[in-house]
């Protein structure tokens, strides 16, 4: 059987310490993790051709939250076969809403979740 191609994720968040675990947990299960240090880092990687299989998105970041970078990611038709995942400590119903309400896929509460069970919650939703 040929290699796998590896499904790409784009991590997002401003906490350098929790964007490096997602990055080794999300390599260590096979993933090709692109990270990136909060919304603006991440929107400019995904103008210059930054394509992910699926987007983790902090909610709670400077300058531009995750809400506002998954709208203008949807607005501007950036990435569009991309899913997003929000990774975010906001577990209040309304911030749920909201997140499916702009398109995300799904929506991880990082309190209530490990990285493992993080990882295994992404698997599902990309497929793999």
């Amino acid at each position: 059987m040929a290699d796998e191609i590896k499904k790409k994720v784009l991590i997002v968040d401003d906490d350098k310490f929790l964007l490096d675990m997602y990055t080794v947990k999300f390599n260590e299960n096979g993933f090709e993790v692109i990270p990136a240090l909060g919304s603006l880092d991440a929107l400019n990687k995904i103008k210059e051709g930054v394509n992910p299989d699926i987007m983790l998105l902090d909610i709670v970041m400077p300058t531009m939250d995750g809400f506002e970078l998954l709208e203008v990611i949807k607005r501007d038709k950036l990435a569009p076969n991309s899913k997003a995942v929000i990774l975010s400590n906001l577990g209040q119903q309304s911030d749920i809403d909201r997140g499916r309400t702009l398109g995300a896929d799904g929506y991880i509460v990082k309190a209530n979740a490990t990285p493992s069970e993080v990882v295994a919650k992404v698997k599902e939703i990309v497929g793999v």
